[in-house]
């Protein structure tokens, strides 16, 4: 078995001078920061200011559980859009915009019902975001020549630094100053998108009936199940972490410490992949990065002290920094340029859409029912099962191809 490979042929380039190639870097890595900026507050603290505000815990769930829900239609439409009129800045103008009205809309309300509206109308414009932001990442990386785990380096940056100082200016102001500092950072995020180039790949114009005959395609079907199986493990431990933390005694500042872990850890993985990761061939490294999940999530279901489970944070960057910058990359082979921003908008549907639902609904029963131990031990299976089909689809096409 042969875990090495050659880069894959590029495309035909168009020629940008060192100057203006550092520009469109910058502006691209820019908008990356601030856009998980924005993330850093919706996963970490909006759920607090939630709670600050009567909502009981049960319904702040009930609000979670829309955002994968509505993301699988947000990022299909978004997908398609951008592959048929062939843009991507002027569908990230709309989305940040329509963000901007949406956190607007949540200050002066107070109930549940019209809070869970509003947020179910925030979420479609927020989870295409990260889909289309990647498919521009790549496709810049043809015309800039900055590897894509370069430029999403700075995502984890956004994310680890403002989850660190929204922290410390929260615990000060008190939760209150959520709303403003969400309407900051989607501000500086819109404005950025000016900033950007509207990168496009293929020429040829994107069919609909082309793109539907690719997902059926035996190769592509058999990436995205397995891929469901591994991002439904993701899920399950991404979603009841701070649960079971919060069970084991440990207080919020070291749940929030956990979260920042695994964000910086990323950085150092995304930098190395983004320098040597065409040197490997991409199904070995999503088995190994699925074989780790396994062990880190096996981990958690037998470890006893808080502290040690934000530890196994760290194993973000062998875990999630190797798959996501990988799976990635191996979709950018797997799908025509015509079709990219819709095959990022199913990689996007099935890691954070599907799994996502699968995970909140049968998660919450089997950790309530069977307990933290039994609940990650299905998901270190699932983990150990995605190992096993990446590694059996990397043995058939290595057969194939010779």
């Amino acid at each position: 078995m042969s875990f090495t490979s050659s880069p894959p042929s590029s495309p035909q380039r168009v020629v940008i001078r060192p100057r203006s190639a550092a520009k469109e870097t910058t502006a691209l890595r820019s908008f990356t920061f601030a856009a998980y900026s924005t993330q850093a507050l919706i996963t970490s603290y909006f759920p607090l200011y939630f709670l600050d505000h009567g909502f009981s815990s049960q319904q702040i769930g009930v609000i979670y559980s829309t955002g994968p829900f509505i993301s699988i239609f947000a990022n299909l439409l978004m997908g398609i859009a951008s592959d048929k009129y062939r843009t991507i800045k002027k569908l990230l103008h709309i989305l940040v915009f329509g963000q901007l009205v949406m956190i607007s809309l949540l200050f002066p309300i107070n109930t549940f019902a019209l809070t869970c509206l509003v947020m179910i109308c925030f979420y479609f414009f927020q989870t295409p975001i990260n889909p289309l932001t990647d498919s521009l990442s790549l496709l810049s990386s043809t015309y800039t020549g900055t590897p894509y785990a370069l430029i999403r380096i700075f995502g984890s940056l956004g994310f680890a630094v403002s989850a660190y100082l929204f922290g410390l200016i929260l615990r000060h102001t008190g939760s209150e100053y959520t709303l403003p500092l969400t309407i900051a950072t989607v501000s500086i995020t819109l404005l950025l998108t000016f900033l950007l180039r509207d990168y496009q790949g293929s020429m040829r114009k994107m069919e609909f009936s082309g793109f539907l005959k690719l997902l059926r395609k035996p190769n592509v079907v058999a990436f995205f199940t397995i891929l469901l199986v591994i991002s439904t493990a993701h899920r399950m431990y991404d979603g009841f972490l701070a649960v079971t933390l919060r069970q084991m005694g440990a207080s919020d500042s070291l749940v929030g410490l956990g979260w920042m872990f695994s964000a910086f850890s990323e950085i150092p993985v995304f930098f190395l992949l983004g320098k040597y990761g065409h040197k490997f061939k991409e199904l070995p490294l999503l088995f190994i990065a699925s074989l780790l999940y396994g062990v880190r999530l096996l981990l958690i279901a037998e470890l006893s002290e808080p502290w040690m489970v934000v530890a196994t944070q760290l194993m973000h960057s062998i875990t999630f920094g190797i798959f996501f910058s990988t799976a990635l990359r191996y979709i950018t082979q797997m799908i025509p340029d015509e079709y990219r921003s819709s095959g990022q908008a199913v990689f996007a549907i099935v890691w954070n859409g599907v799994s996502g639902v699968l995970s909140g609904l049968f998660g919450g029963i089997i950790y309530e029912m069977f307990g933290r131990e039994t609940f990650y031990i299905i998901a270190a299976g699932l983990a150990g099962l995605a190992a096993l089909g990446f590694i059996s689809k990397h043995y058939v096409e290595t057969r194939n191809s010779v």
